[in-house]
């Protein structure tokens, strides 16, 4: 099978938002009875940590909520995926905090109004397709040092520490942590331990209960009827308000918004990485496409619509994406009640939230960082060579040590340069004459002749890739590959005219293989080098999750068989 590239997208089919996608399909009340359903499901896990990812983030409670309410409605709204959950996210709390001690919570407003309208600009000039470019070491390492960070920031409420001041640098901010070790709270260290293993408890005995919700319910529960003497929402903040502002505009002054500019660009720069990350995760668990532009305006405009009530940056979450799939919903509208939902919430339950616990908060987050670290992506990557090992590394202490920003840049940089590095040994010169005289491409990847039967078996569907597989080629190889149907029975895909094989690569052909598993395809990888077949056997590309063979003709033969021997089963 051959792909043709087809012609360039209208602007609707761009940006026209998901949910009408939805409608036109045909909305029922089974529809609306699964939305509300993941909607209540994703808003209970969403309550307690909008709240947690705003304190660590210098906000209030009150804000992280706003910025659940408002953004996460309208990402769900008019984005351009399906799933999407939007909200504020742990990966924005150093960047947030950052912020907020630099210029103010005015300053935070505006830097994620600004934000918006970048957003906006960059899903307009279609730049989307290229964010996906970020190689796949980049983001692991990124996501693990942001993870180190939060937890880091947490250890003042974990332990119940008393601080006069407590530095954003890590560096800085240890030796101050240790020098308040007599000021630790035994009250605030048990509701910490004892919110951490409820969460975890919860998630190996009942997994599908809201183990977050609970802990914390618990907690603030306890607080209240033993009198513990710890802090919580009610004595740092006042409690939360039972309704939302009125909308309002930032100050718009010039010399305002070239102060918080560079805080703009980071906060857009971190979103649209964050949201279509999720929203490829989203597709990932559905085999469903997003449409990454769409997506990104609709991650401006909720940017905006945040702003205006007092909220910070808005984006794309994974978990809460993750839920609202796993909880069945059916399109946007889950998402938009989800929104609804938190809103009911704090209008009847705003007044109990003052009992809450910051140590019980700190605990929610610090499971969250346990949990963005991808350490099977680490370890693959770790074992991938010294080049994914340097990128990994180099972003994860970049973003640590230094800034986020900067170690998003520097490790692109260096997944280029060790792209670069890698494609020169894979280049020859060759010199021939006559220069004209056979057909270099099938001297060099000799091929059977061709097959009428084969070509035209309903139960087999086979693709040559040729050219190097790295991280800029996988968005586009990836589309055309995984379109699996379910008629299909097996998948050849073949790698004789692949000269080389990174770790992205080969993580999106595990995806395509375990896609492949789920739709009962069986997915042969064939005319592997022996480096190729090493960088996909680290990945996990082995049986019984695909199968190799020498070439696509063998596979073929072999598939071949193999349906001829169940038919032949079946008929006795």
């Amino acid at each position: 099978m051959i792909a043709r590239p087809s012609e360039a997208p209208t602007f609707a089919e761009l940006y026209i938002p998901k949910i009408l996608t939805v409608l036109r399909e045909g909305y029922g009340l089974a529809h609306l009875r699964a939305d509300a359903i993941a909607g209540l499901t994703v808003a209970i896990v969403a309550l307690p940590l909008s709240m947690a990812i705003a304190i660590a983030s210098g906000a209030t409670p009150a804000q992280g909520l706003y910025t659940a309410i408002v953004g996460g409605f309208i990402v769900s709204l008019l984005g351009g995926s399906r799933f999407q959950i939007g909200g504020p996210a742990g990966a924005f709390i150093v960047l947030v905090a950052a912020t907020v001690a630099q210029h103010g919570m005015d300053g935070l407003i505006l830097a994620t109004f600004l934000s918006g309208l970048m957003l906006i600009a960059v899903g307009l000039l279609r730049f989307g397709t290229f964010i996906k470019f970020i190689p796949f070491p980049v983001t692991v390492g990124f996501t693990a040092g942001i993870a180190v960070i939060i937890f880091t920031s947490q250890i003042k409420d974990l332990f119940g520490l008393t601080l006069d001041h407590e530095p954003g640098d890590l560096l800085e901010k240890m030796p101050v942590l240790w020098g308040a070790k007599d000021s630790v709270s035994l009250a605030a260290v048990a509701i910490s331990i004892a919110t951490v293993t409820i969460i975890l408890g919860l998630r190996r005995v009942r997994p599908r209960w809201p183990g977050m919700l609970i802990a914390v319910a618990l907690t603030a529960a306890a607080t209240a009827l033993l009198a513990l003497p710890v802090a919580t929402i009610g004595t740092k903040f006042g409690g939360i308000p039972s309704s939302l502002p009125s909308p309002y505009l930032p100050n718009l002054s010039m010399d305002r918004i070239i102060a918080v500019l560079p805080a703009a660009m980071s906060f857009t720069l971190l979103g649209a990485i964050e949201s279509l990350l999720s929203a490829v995760v989203a597709d990932g668990m559905t085999g469903r496409r997003h449409r990454s532009n769409c997506e990104l305006v609709a991650q401006g405009a909720a940017n905006i619509g945040a702003s205006l009530f007092g909220g910070f940056c808005v984006t794309g979450t994974i978990a809460r994406t993750a839920t609202n799939l796993r909880a069945g919903a059916h399109g946007p509208i889950a998402g938009m009640l989800h929104s609804v939902f938190l809103l009911l919430f704090m209008l009847i339950a705003a007044p109990l939230a003052a009992y809450i616990p910051l140590a019980a908060l700190a605990g929610v987050l610090a499971v969250v960082a346990w949990n963005m670290i991808e350490r099977p992506a680490i370890a693959i990557l770790l074992r991938s060579g010294w080049g994914e090992t340097t990128v990994l590394g180099a972003t994860f202490l970049l973003t640590v040590f230094r800034d986020l920003t900067e170690a998003i840049i520097v490790g692109f940089a260096l997944g280029s340069v060790l792209f670069i590095q890698r494609m020169s040994r894979t280049t020859a010169v060759a010199s021939q004459k006559p220069f004209v005289g056979r057909d270099e491409a099938d001297t060099a990847h000799p091929r059977e002749a061709y097959n009428e039967s084969a070509a035209a078996n309903p139960d087999v569907v086979v693709y040559r890739i040729t050219g190097v597989l790295f991280f800029g080629a996988t968005a586009s190889i990836g589309s055309v590959l995984d379109r699996i149907q379910d008629n299909h029975k097996a998948l050849i895909v073949d790698f004789s005219a692949v000269p080389f094989l990174d770790s992205t690569g080969a993580n999106m052909i595990e995806s395509l293989a375990h896609k492949a598993r789920r739709h009962d395809v069986t997915l042969w990888l064939t005319g592997t080098s022996r480096d190729i077949r090493r960088v996909l056997i680290t990945h996990g590309l082995k049986r019984p999750l695909v199968r190799y063979a020498s070439t696509a003709e063998a596979a073929l033969s072999a598939v071949q068989r193999d349906l001829a021997i169940a038919k032949l089963g079946r008929r006795c």
